[in-house]
């Protein structure tokens, strides 16, 4: 998601993505033999009962029409890539997305977009998450995360204060489990709050790079102004003329972008008025995890779960400065076990760092090893072939002494080991809008 997202969320560097796509045989061959995403975790059930028939979302016969391959995503059947038109596949859909004056959009209606009601909305959800919730304009939202008892990360999660009501959005393969662990901290909480989930009656498309916004505003009501709409803020809105609609600025690829919420009676309307514009394209799964990785961006599941803490994922920022008030104030679940009593940050054995330098891609579960290639100091969570920076590119954890940017560390990559260094995230500097002074 940005929903699910990254230390580098609110923050630039790395390397300038090109402007316009640039392809060789050599990238393609590097990436063909392997899955060209990352899987959701499976959404809970009994091991004993057979799998739930998967979900098709609004665009599914839309996606089918554009060549769409298919697969199983949290749950649902969304496609990795498509296989029509001439800026198809993971490769071009990924490079259509940072290049100047174009953009992609995704289906992310798997996604879990929840409602929170009640006078004590957001001091609940401030005992549930570990940002500023209470403390949000109206309009403005935040990357947050959901804990549990000792601090690990349940979830990663937007969350925005529209007004009258705060609009949350979980990651898919998630969202189940975390309706269940709110209506259970619901009843030990005891206020004024009540969870509406939109479930699939609410569709929800992402529209990312730096075309995003011109494609978005010829959906807009006359006299909406745009350029004023900062990132991390929301609002709702009627879109080609259809009430009912959302419109946040954020996104999971480092670029520009919006997502887009709308009944789903009118998704497949709103998404083929958007793919009418010749700047936009439509994009997989598979450009979407190569895009999020290049910008440094976690998946939960592979980058984040319950055992890994935000200051270990290089997340600590969510929970606000040194001096903030949820810093010093905890109240959210094991706040005790990953803040001192002064708002200062405990030690911790590990941290997420990014990996550049080797010569093939490092895979989830790849391990690490110091310099000398002896001792095993940690494993690769997210790995794949930078379309942009035309080299391997992962991210994992190591042990906190060995995190330093510009370490030597080794990789076993197909049994061998293979040369690496430890570097800052993003891969590929981010564009995320500013609005100008």
């Amino acid at each position: 998601m940005l929903k699910s997202a990254a230390g580098t969320l609110l923050r630039r560097g790395g390397i300038k993505p090109p402007d316009a796509p640039s392809f060789s045989s050599a990238i393609a061959v590097a990436v063909a033999p392997v899955r060209f995403f990352a899987a959701a975790p499976s959404p809970s059930s009994s091991s004993s009962d057979p799998p739930p028939p998967l979900v098709k979302t609004s665009l599914y016969s839309l996606h089918k029409d554009l060549g769409g391959d298919m697969v199983p995503f949290a749950g649902y059947e969304l496609p990795v890539l498509y296989k029509l038109g001439e800026n198809s596949g993971v490769m071009k859909e990924h490079m259509w997305c940072r290049s100047s004056g174009k953009a992609s959009l995704f289906d992310v209606s798997h996604m879990g977009q929840i409602k929170w009601h009640g006078t004590d909305r957001c001091a609940f959800l401030e005992t549930i998450v570990v940002g500023d919730i209470c403390g949000l304009d109206v309009g403005s939202g935040c990357l947050s995360l959901v804990t549990n008892e000792n601090g690990g990360i349940i979830d990663d999660t937007v969350i925005t204060n529209a007004g009258d009501y705060v609009y949350m959005v979980v990651n898919g393969a998630t969202k189940y489990g975390d309706m269940a662990h709110f209506e259970e901290r619901m009843k030990v909480f005891g206020g004024d709050v009540s969870m509406e989930y939109l479930g699939d009656d609410v569709q929800l498309l992402a529209i990312q790079g730096p075309g995003a916004a011109r494609a978005v505003s010829k959906l807009l009501p006359d006299g909406f102004n745009l350029s004023r709409m900062a990132f991390m803020t929301g609002v709702e809105t009627t879109l080609d003329g259809i009430e009912g609609c959302r419109v946040t600025r954020c996104g999971y690829t480092g670029e520009d972008g919006f997502e887009v919420a709308m009944p789903a009676d009118y998704a497949v309307s709103i998404a083929s008025r958007l793919l009418s514009d010749p700047n936009v394209n439509p994009a997989g799964l598979g450009a979407r995890d190569s895009l999020r990785l290049e910008a440094g961006l976690c998946l939960y599941g592979h980058d984040l779960d319950g055992t890994i803490n935000p200051i270990e994922a290089g997340l600590a920022w969510t929970m606000g400065g040194p001096k903030s008030r949820r810093r010093t104030g905890g109240g959210f679940l094991g706040a005790e076990r990953i803040l001192k009593p002064d708002g200062g940050l405990v030690k911790v054995d590990k941290k997420r760092v990014g990996i550049m330098g080797m010569k093939a891609p490092a895979r989830e579960g790849a391990e690490i090893y110091d310099a000398v290639g002896d001792r095993l100091i940690g494993r690769v969570t997210s790995g794949t072939f930078s379309p942009c920076l035309k080299v391997p590119i992962a991210m994992g954890y190591v042990e906190t002494p060995m995190s330093k940017k510009g370490t030597e560390i080794n990789i076993k990559i197909r049994g061998k080991m293979q040369k690496a260094e430890i570097t800052s995230m993003p891969f590929v500097e981010s564009r995320y809008y500013r609005v100008p002074e």
